[in-house]
């Protein structure tokens, strides 16, 4: 049967194709979409052909096989209900609301291992926030936050905002988050940062702190994320870069203060949680922390699919204008 997918076509041109689907396969679900989530990090690397291309997309997502190269799909946050089964799965899965890693299109067919089955109390457009809280959680793990620490984050995004939800939970001395948008420095504050300020005046509220969490996207911000630690402090750094690059001043005192860089990466969980974490468990608390997120606050603007052009172009040109994007079907 056929579908409509968005593809990225080449540089900041993005299209919607009528594609084939197969399935549902004897061992699938076939889901119509509701909502989809536009990523402003990643989804944007792609949109501005800022990715590398010799690396796979994603390996761990079986929906988002192949290089990154145009044309393309991409894109990880479908939410929809399964309107149609294979003839090995129970028919009781028609009429459920699941989420799913996969790229916009308006259907298209998945194993149930490969979806999230949501609970009725879940909204489909909050659900679209699934992948970004389920991020926050591994920056949180990763960021090992410890009492009466006071740790500052760069980058008041979806994920940035996300992040500050559940480190407001801890028993911190300060948590302060950084970004230059007055806006989202406000929605900062109301999930539970301590300070806000914009770049400019950090140096007056911080310094030598615990740790530090770089999620703005902008490769110099990593530069101020390391000058803002103090002796045997940690970075924490969820951005992906893609194709920008800056210098890092790794000849001060980064080494006289044996600061710690550490990589957090959703494709994977830090090798020394393992033994009591996997992707079951973190998803799990990923959803439990949305239901307890106002998402209302996070959405700012819906787009319908056959529009998503001008969701992109937003998100590239007006930046500031927006937090989180969503494709509406």
């Amino acid at each position: 049967m056929s579908a409509n997918a968005l593809y990225f076509t080449g540089e900041r041109t993005v299209e919607a194709r009528t594609i084939e689907i197969d399935g549902p396969e004897s061992d699938e679900l076939l889901i119509e979409t509701e909502f989809s989530a536009v990523s402003a990090g990643t989804e944007l690397l792609v949109y501005r052909n800022e990715t590398p291309s010799e690396i796979a997309v994603d390996e761990t997502i079986e929906s988002l096989s192949g290089e990154f190269s145009y044309p393309m799909q991409y894109g990880y946050a479908a939410v929809g209900t399964v309107v149609g089964v294979g003839h090995d799965i129970d028919s009781d899965w028609i009429g459920t609301r699941v989420f799913g890693f996969n790229p916009h299109q308006t259907r298209f067919s998945a194993h149930p291992d490969d979806v999230v089955e949501l609970p009725a109390s879940m909204s489909a457009e909050s659900a679209t926030l699934l992948p970004t809280v389920e991020t926050a959680t591994n920056l949180t793990l990763d960021t090992d936050p410890r009492l009466n620490e006071q740790i500052v984050l760069f980058g008041a995004g979806a994920v940035g905002l996300c992040t500050t939800r559940l480190l407001s939970e801890f028993p911190l001395a300060d948590l302060v988050v950084v970004d230059p948008i007055e806006t989202r420095r406000t929605l900062a504050a109301a999930l539970g940062a301590d300070t806000v300020c914009p770049p400019g005046q950090l140096d007056e509220h911080v310094t030598g702190v615990d740790a530090a969490v770089e999620v703005s996207g902008q490769p110099d911000v990593l530069d101020d994320a390391i000058d803002v630690v103090g002796y045997g402090g940690r970075v924490v750094v969820g951005s992906w870069y893609g194709t920008k690059r800056a210098p890092i001043d790794l000849g001060g005192r980064f080494h006289r203060n044996r600061i710690e860089l550490v990589s957090s990466q959703v494709s994977t969980i830090a090798p020394e949680l393992q033994g009591r974490w996997d992707t079951d468990r973190r998803m799990a608390t990923a959803r439990e922390w949305l239901e307890r997120t106002d998402t209302d606050a996070l959405v700012s603007h819906r787009v319908p699919f056959e529009d998503a052009k001008r969701a992109y172009e937003l998100l590239d040109e007006r930046p500031e204008s927006a937090v989180q994007v969503v494709l509406t079907y």
